[in-house]
């Protein structure tokens, strides 16, 4: 069974950085597109980024396009979001996700997720 757990969330001041962490178990990572979502209070969840399983190739958000980079270690299925410059706009809960999708500049999703994590609160204030 395919599970997903994130770590890495937390409080961080406005132009600060974080990295999120996006462990997989019960599958082979590499055999699929893992990327992140957020969702913002009172907000719909959007795509922030991804990233293709054999040549890497991202996605990204125009809204962290810049300041944020996936990236993924096969060896130990885990799939990584550094988020730099941060500002309380980017405070959501941020989930990782599985499956075969894209994420539009827009921040839709394209595609189709088969499996979400339990979501790490980042909150951006001073």
């Amino acid at each position: 069974q395919l599970q997903l757990v994130e770590s890495g969330g937390g409080l961080v001041q406005p132009g600060g950085s974080l990295r999120l962490s996006c462990t997989a178990s019960g599958i082979t990572l590499e055999t699929y597109i893992i990327g992140w979502f957020r969702q913002a209070p009172g907000k719909e969840r959007e795509g922030v980024s991804c990233i293709s399983s054999i040549y890497g190739t991202t996605n990204y958000a125009d809204s962290v396009k810049g300041r944020f980079t996936i990236s993924r270690d096969n060896t130990k299925n885990t799939v990584y979001l550094q988020m730099n410059n941060l500002t309380p706009e980017d405070t959501a809960v941020y989930y990782c996700a599985a499956g075969d999708y894209g994420v539009k500049g827009n921040g839709e999703l394209e595609g189709y997720v088969e499996a979400w994590g339990q979501g790490t609160l980042v909150t951006v204030a001073s």
